[in-house]
């Protein structure tokens, strides 16, 4: 079973006004002790993606485990560790076939029923959210709360990944709660080096 570190810090590529921003924002969460970072870009331009993808594996890719969210294809371009996907992407087999059997797979899931059937594919990973209300998604999910990480926790034996409106002062809650890594955006944009370092702190 894979090993998924405590902080789970998203890079999304519509926080930063350019590459150089969004990378450098990258070194500064590694240098903070992150150890694992998904690349997230919905802006939908595959070109984009791919250049920024190249960049963040030629920056940090030596120190961290890099996702890309939803495009499998472009993970295997850019050479990433693994990619998740939400539940309107390809389905998780068929990630499979394309990332093969080394790279990991994550799913995200919002209820009860998507997590159990999510349990029963490859999936390395699973992701239940948004825990909290979150303002990174246009149209969110209903909010599962602290409720809904303690439901699913007994429904999968794979790690489990809380998402959503998650922040320094909420982290721990959500870990009791039976998660087994936080997801983090927002929480993490302002002095990301500081940032990381002091989730680790609240979680540890």
């Amino acid at each position: 079973m894979i090993s998924v570190p405590l902080l789970y810090a998203i890079v999304d590529a519509a926080c930063f006004s350019s590459t150089e921003d969004l990378e450098i924002f990258a070194e500064e969460l590694v240098a903070g002790g992150c150890t694992l970072l998904q690349y997230r870009n919905k802006s939908g331009n595959p070109r984009v993606m791919l250049e920024q993808a190249r960049e963040l594996k030629k920056r940090v890719g030596g120190a961290v485990k890099l996702i890309m969210n939803d495009r499998a294809d472009l993970c295997l371009a850019a050479e990433f560790d693994g990619v998740h996907v939400g539940q309107d992407d390809l389905s998780p087999e068929s990630v499979r076939r394309i990332i093969g059997p080394d790279r990991w797979l994550g799913v995200s899931t919002h209820k009860p029923g998507q997590l159990e059937e999510a349990d029963q594919t490859s999936a390395d990973y699973l992701a239940i959210g948004p825990v909290f209300s979150t303002s990174s998604k246009n149209q969110p999910d209903p909010v599962v709360g602290l409720d809904g990480v303690r439901r699913a926790r007994p429904l999968t034996r794979k790690r489990l990944v809380a998402i959503g409106g998650i922040t320094r002062g909420n982290a721990a809650s959500v870990i009791e709660a039976g998660a087994d890594s936080v997801a983090v955006i927002s929480d993490l944009l302002r002095e990301p080096r500081k940032s990381a370092e002091e989730f680790f702190r609240v979680l540890r």
